[in-house]
């Protein structure tokens, strides 16, 4: 057996990616706190206890390392929401909620980079629309949820409508009492009042019917 080689693993590999992620987790908590703009690679390697060389060896440049960083929140947002659709509807919502908990701030990671002006924000937010797609289906499958005729729209306003809740964070604080970036028990009160909307709906059946009547009968004129 060669000495690089332990068991068939190569340490300097292990190594190379320990680095790596490391530098990914303290870039996105340093993008979480001050923004892509306002921070460099310098404060990024400060975080992770390397050099600004080492930074770009991994990922070329902050821009780089800025995708990255929006891959894996997406992919982290995307487990734990196929894994809370998965419970079905013994759902533990607190436990679920507490996901976002271990590793870095992704909550706070999205409320900073949404509003950054970066042409990879309208990439990011049509991959967790596409991911949110998935996974609510998956909701329809375990009994979660309600089956759609438009998965797609769904998804997206529903997408849209979470995202802008945490770009919105300080209002939804002002007007609730709710820290979306916090602990999950101080944000009861909004998903409290989200639940309800979702849980129960908001028009009368009636006139639910006769809107979607009115909307669907608009399209058809239009095309």
């Amino acid at each position: 057996m060669s000495s690089a080689t332990v068991g068939g693993r190569d340490p300097e590999s292990e190594t190379d990616l320990t680095a790596r992620a490391r530098i990914r987790d303290a870039a996105i908590t340093c993008f979480a706190e001050h923004g892509v703009a306002k921070t460099s690679v310098r404060a990024i390697a400060k975080a992770a206890g390397v050099s600004p060389a080492l930074v770009i060896h991994h990922f070329g440049s902050k821009d780089a390392l800025r995708v990255a960083c929006d891959r894996h929140v997406q992919a982290l947002v995307r487990e734990q929401k196929s894994a809370a659709m998965a419970q079905g509807p013994g759902m533990d919502p607190l436990a679920a909620l507490r996901a976002y908990d271990d590793g870095p701030p992704l909550l706070s990671y999205l409320a900073k980079t949404l509003i950054d002006g970066s042409p990879h924000v309208a990439e990011l937010v049509d991959e967790m629309v596409a991911d949110a797609v998935g996974y609510m289906q998956q909701g329809v499958e375990t009994g979660m949820l309600r089956p759609t005729d438009d998965p797609y729209g769904r998804a997206a306003v529903l997408t849209l409508w979470s995202l802008g809740a945490l770009v919105l964070h300080e209002h939804v604080q002002r007007l609730l009492g709710a820290d979306l970036l916090g602990d999950p028990s101080q944000s009861l009160p909004y998903f409290r009042s989200g639940l309800e909307i979702l849980g129960t709906g908001l028009l009368d059946e009636q006139v639910h019917r006769r809107l979607q009547e009115q909307f669907r009968q608009i399209e058809e004129n239009e095309s």
